[in-house]
């Protein structure tokens, strides 16, 4: 069962038509060309046959802005697999504005060419909340269990992001529930907790760093772009929701993004003693997806590429 997405994916890798070069992510006049990336992105997901994460739209999706389908996932399985395996649910970046197609479609086909199920999602970005675009991957994880015998997948899911598909993931392993056994809808009877999660180079301390860097932290003012309120700051802060429920983490980012950000991270799940993985690179920027020249900076990072195999075999263990 959907096998042909993934020669529907392999052919946009090949392509690379979900590429746009950092040169032309800006119009003329400066601004970020949003309107242009979304249409790249929603080109793509409309040759896939896609599941809606809600059969009847999602809560609080109106149709505010035209250029946001519903969000859904586009499931790919495995090459290789062998029997059964666990799902990598991919978010890509974005700035919770924009959509980096690297970061879905590219890692989605290098994992599943690894042997694993994926899961490409489309979340909200703005104008809808980041607890909108939360209620989207906690979605497509209960999505994923609640249909595991029609995909023949096993219910073990693990959150993959990037930048702000990072944050996203974070969030999703730090706010979850075991489902409404008394749901009416069979999906929200399903747990929204990963089982594991894969963070790369997401900007998420904002708490955890001494001051952060768009925050007084004495203060009730909010300089923060990614958040609404001192609340939401604290909310969307794992380092400061980690319990001993916390799923596992593998971190990786280059030092370029400030490697504090995991430091704080990794920090408080050692205080709760919740098992993490990090890899921090000294070479690289922000937006490398797999570091393979597939990206919008062109950028071939031959160790820092190493970070995807390493991944590969955390999640093996992680019985993904």
């Amino acid at each position: 069962m959907y096998e042909s997405n993934y020669q529907t994916l392999a052919r946009i890798c090949a392509e690379k038509s979900v590429i746009r070069h950092v040169s032309q992510h800006r119009k003329a006049d400066g601004s970020l060309d949003i309107e242009g990336n979304l249409k790249i992105w929603n080109n793509a997901i409309a040759q896939f046959d896609q599941i809606p994460l809600w059969k009847d739209g999602a809560p609080n999706y109106d149709g505010r802005d035209p250029l946001q389908p519903q969000p859904s996932i586009i499931f790919v399985p495995a090459q290789n697999g062998g029997g059964r395996r666990g799902t990598v649910i991919v978010a890509h970046g974005g700035g919770f504005e924009s959509r980096t197609g690297c970061e879905g479609m590219h890692a989605a086909k290098w994992f599943c060419d690894a042997g694993f199920n994926a899961a490409i999602l489309t979340y909200r970005l703005k104008p809808y909340s980041r607890h909108d675009a939360m209620a989207d991957m906690q979605r497509a994880i209960r999505l994923l269990r609640a249909e595991k015998d029609a995909l023949e997948i096993t219910d073990r899911v693990a959150a993959m992001g990037f930048s702000a598909g990072g944050m996203l993931s974070a969030n999703c392993a730090t706010h979850f529930d075991a489902g409404d056994p008394r749901a009416g809808d069979p999906v929200q009877r399903q747990s929204c907790r990963p089982d594991a999660v894969v963070l790369g180079y997401g900007a998420f301390a904002f708490c955890g760093l001494p001051g952060g860097f768009f925050v007084d932290p004495f203060s009730d003012t909010v300089r923060n772009p990614f958040v609404a309120s001192k609340e939401e700051l604290i909310y969307f802060a794992p380092e400061v929701n980690i319990t001993v429920h916390t799923p596992p983490f593998f971190i990786w980012q280059t030092n370029s993004d400030d490697p504090r950000h995991s430091f704080a991270l990794g920090q408080a799940l050692t205080a709760v003693g919740i098992p993490f993985e990090m890899h921090l690179f000294p070479e690289g920027v922000h937006g490398l997806a797999l570091a393979d020249g597939n990206n919008d900076l062109a950028m071939d990072l031959p160790h820092v590429a190493r970070w995807a195999e390493l991944c590969a075999e955390w999640l093996r263990e992680q019985g993904i």
